[in-house]
């Protein structure tokens, strides 16, 4: 995918959007850090939009999760209306286009500027620290309220590691996971059962937006949350497994934009003082508390082993994959301990 010329394609894409406004510049904004680049694009009356373009996964993937997140949006109620960017519609549903050129198979979807707010500090305090456990409740009630009108989401959690157990057994995955075949099956098995005998059928399933940085919200001046933006890491699932990143948000060591994957943050005092205020609002159960290791087996399992070359810089996805195997994986069943959370939150 070297070399592909975006501002070209996204220029396409909007000529077969709207052809009566000309663009006038294109500013990459992107994070850098995934497979999505994001880009400001301006007009020659001054009006403003943001473009998103993507080429991994699949195209029909690309539109589901656009398609469900604009559902999402205009389902939301107050206070939570304007927390998602609207996308840009044409013909009464969500505008993407597909750009296909060779071995170039990319797609773009627009859609209006999100206003932000205030930022929260890289290091919280206690108070931020409870009043975003309250917020986040609200705002995962609200997801699931609506959660009966979305479309359905062909990728789930199990389909997503039954996929990686596939790749194992193809030529390529034999010989990119060699040193690490078994142990891979093993851990997939692990999580395959636990999931079916905590959560399957019995603990509900919602939007969930997984990466939480704080640099990816904004508040009021009262702490409530107010915008949310980037489409990256979304998908219908357990809402606990929105919970390792705000572990990581709550961390003593504070919110960090180079991160490892280390577990020890979901059993940090100051994460319970999160999931305690969080339990007030939307009571947990005793299964989704047990299966949050099983939450962050699959963040490891998924994208970092699987993903991860697409998700990082090369170098930065080999050091990742190596400690998966040294220190994350092995550290799942040994540092996690449910009993502290449950007696906690008095469940």
């Amino acid at each position: 995918m070297r070399l592909i010329d975006y501002p070209a394609i996204i220029k396409l894409a909007w000529q077969n959007f709207d052809d009566s406004k000309t663009i006038d510049t294109i500013e990459d904004i992107s994070a850098k850090v995934s497979t999505n680049h994001v880009f400001r694009v301006r007009f020659d009356n001054d009006d403003i939009i943001i473009a998103k373009l993507s080429y991994f996964g699949t195209y029909e993937h690309f539109k589901e999760d656009h398609q469900i997140i604009h559902t999402l949006q205009n389902n939301l109620l107050y206070p939570f209306e304007n927390v998602l960017a609207k996308s840009l519609v044409k013909d009464n549903e969500v505008y993407t286009y597909r750009y296909q050129d060779g071995i170039t198979d990319a797609w773009v979807v627009f859609y209006n500027p999100i206003r932000s707010l205030h930022r929260l500090p890289r290091r919280l305090e206690e108070g931020h620290i409870k009043k975003l456990g309250s917020e986040i409740a609200k705002f995962h009630k609200a997801c699931a309220r609506v959660s009966t009108v979305l479309p359905q989401a062909s990728k789930t959690l199990r389909s997503d590691i039954q996929d990686l157990l596939n790749i194992l057994d193809t030529e390529v995955g034999q010989f990119e996971h060699r040193m690490h075949i078994g142990y891979l099956r093993e851990q997939c098995e692990i999580f395959l059962e636990n999931r079916q005998n905590l959560v399957a059928g019995v603990v509900e399933t919602m939007p969930v937006f997984m990466d939480w940085n704080l640099g990816n919200f904004s508040v009021t001046k009262n702490l409530e949350l107010y915008s949310r933006w980037d489409y990256d890491w979304f998908r219908i699932s357990y809402r606990v497994m929105d919970f390792y990143f705000f572990s990581r948000v709550t961390s003593d060591v504070g919110d960090r934009t180079a991160f490892s994957y280390l577990i020890g943050p979901l059993m940090e005092d100051r994460f319970i003082l999160f999931l305690k205020e969080y339990h007030k609002v939307y009571p947990l159960t005793e299964n989704a508390v047990l299966f949050m290791k099983e939450a962050y087996r699959f963040f490891i399992l998924n994208y970092v082993i699987k993903y991860g070359r697409y998700f990082f810089h090369r170098t930065y996805a080999t050091k990742l994959q190596r400690e998966a195997y040294e220190i994350y994986l092995p550290s799942i069943d040994k540092e996690f301990d449910a009993g502290k959370i449950l007696k906690a939150l008095n469940i």
